[in-house]
């Protein structure tokens, strides 16, 4: 029996189709068999189709024929909505509710010619929300199987997985190893993603002249389309080039830093050839894995571990408006507590005066620490600062001349390492003549012995990272004219050479550098 129309208008069909859909294989939810269904029921009565091809049911933002047909229902153009089913309308049950509600009241109903409930009673309101709450599971178990489909083949292999694609790169269809997929090649966009390394790279360099630079030389720094104003550079996205392993020329050194950040390397250390980059990904459990993919890399892994450094050092020091106070904001910590100790400003009546002061912030945890207010003055953590930098960088000029000195705790690892090598072919030697259990034996052994010398190798190639010359030219200059700097300029060097200040009045001030 055909719905009564409650007034004058049109009747809508909407149909839709997923992706899933069709991955279902089911025919009978093609777009011309919900057309050809909804226009037989609607007979002769005036009607508009509304059509989403290939847009998934979990919500309206991306389905542009549902939106207008929604506008239509407020301008009163409508008077029903016809469906297929139920979940061609929606498939969140929460966002369905919200959508009929608002439809009641512009007096629309909707119609589903497969579920014909009666929704003006409580039981068929039930059975509609039971097909709807089932219709809800069936998509977030696909949507779940796709992306275990999806993890599974980016574990197994270095193609290109599809999706968007990365700034940089274009791809091309090859064969590799008997297995035929899409493989990343440089695109004409690749040099300005190693112009983007070479300078974030020097210490004086930030996201912000990166983007200064792309601007004058209008360098693109999306897939399509040029800057065509000033507020159109995208600092986020050259922040998300600066921090992919797909550009990397991934060696061991590249290796070791994704173990040190608890990554799951699906690939042995072998693969690490200096030459190819790395797909980052994150499974169902929300844990990152690394996978050597079969593209080259674009950036020199010395490169791309030195912006990752950095990053990872200038993210510990974000940008405030009470820089403006002092070029220290940020960078101070009570080595009693751990806790940040904070600048205070105070005035007068007449604001004639000024007095800065330090507090704990510590002081006002659950256990306390020693003091609130600091008797140490924040103008002599200051000058206490600025000689410490000036010292600093005279250090690292001398260890310029003396790059080849040996690192006494890198020596150590080397013969560490040497160690387990030799124990392990010791017990390789043993094999041939080993019975079962003593075979096995030596195989667990051998194992273990493996495990613990990679783990060293990892942290001498940390180490060795660390154990390099820098160009102290860029923070020379502006300390040499330190008193014409402003006070972010301040910060800002202050940042690339500082991992935190340690300030105390029992134990004085100690500065920790991160050079």
């Amino acid at each position: 029996m055909k719905q009564v129309i409650q007034k004058n208008g049109l009747t809508a069909i909407y149909v839709r189709r997923s992706v899933s859909d069709s991955f279902k294989g089911n025919n009978s939810l093609s777009i011309n068999a919900q057309k050809e269904e909804c226009i037989r029921f609607v007979g002769d009565e005036p009607y508009r189709i509304y059509c989403d091809d290939g847009k998934s049911g979990k919500d309206v933002a991306h389905r542009p024929a549902f939106i207008q047909m929604m506008q239509d229902a407020r301008d009163g153009l409508i008077s029903r909505i016809v469906v297929k089913k139920y979940d061609r309308f929606s498939r969140n049950m929460r966002e369905y509710l919200n959508i009929t509600d608002e439809l009641d009241r512009y007096g629309v109903s909707v119609y589903s010619l497969s579920e014909p409930f009666n929704t003006s009673t409580k039981e068929g309101r039930m059975m509609r929300n039971n097909l709807l709450n089932f219709a809800e599971f069936e998509r977030e178990t696909i949507a779940a199987r796709v992306a275990d489909a999806y993890n599974t083949k980016a574990r197994e292999t270095g193609f290109y997985q599809g999706g968007k694609m990365y700034y940089g790169y274009d791809s091309q269809r090859k064969t590799i190893n008997g297995k035929t997929g899409s493989v990343l090649i440089p695109s004409e966009q690749a040099e300005s993603v190693r112009i983007a390394y070479q300078m974030y790279q020097q210490p004086d360099c930030s996201l912000r002249q990166i983007i200064e630079y792309f601007k004058e030389n209008e360098i693109i720094t999306k897939r399509t389309g040029a800057y065509k104003s000033k507020g159109s550079v995208n600092q986020s996205h050259v922040s998300l080039i600066l921090e992919s392993p797909l550009y990397v020329k991934a060696d061991k050194d590249v290796y070791a830093y994704f173990q040190s950040k608890g990554f799951e390397i699906i690939d042995d250390i072998e693969a690490y050839d200096g030459i190819h980059g790395v797909f980052s990904h994150k499974d169902n459990d929300g844990k990152t894995y690394v996978k050597v993919g079969y593209h080259e890399g674009l950036v020199d892994s010395k490169v791309w571990l030195a912006v990752q450094d950095k990053k990872a050092h200038n993210q510990k020091f974000p940008n405030n408006g009470k820089v403006k106070n002092s070029w220290m904001i940020g960078m101070m910590k009570c080595p009693h507590c751990g806790y940040s100790i904070q600048l205070n400003i105070q005035h007068n009546k007449e604001k004639t005066r000024t007095w800065r002061y330090l507090t704990d912030f510590g002081y006002s945890t659950i256990h306390g620490c020693i003091q609130r207010t600091l008797k140490t003055r924040l103008d002599d953590v200051e000058e206490a600062v600025y000689l410490a930098m000036c010292d600093k960088i005279k250090s690292l000029e001398v260890a310029r001349f003396e790059e080849d000195t040996p690192d006494s705790e890198i020596e150590n690892l080397k013969a560490e390492i040497l160690k387990y090598d030799d124990d392990i072919h010791k017990l390789m030697d043993k094999l041939p003549d080993a019975d079962e259990v003593v075979f096995a034996y030596i195989q667990k052994r051998i194992k273990e012995l493996h495990k613990a010398k990679t783990k060293l190798e990892s942290k001498l190639q940390m180490k060795n990272r660390k154990h390099k010359a820098i160009d102290t030219k860029p923070l020379k200059e502006p300390l040499k004219n330190w008193d014409s700097l402003t006070i972010e300029a301040k910060h800002e060097i202050a940042v690339m050479m500082i991992d935190v200040v340690y300030v105390s009045d029992e134990d004085g001030i100690h500065v920790q550098f991160c050079i």
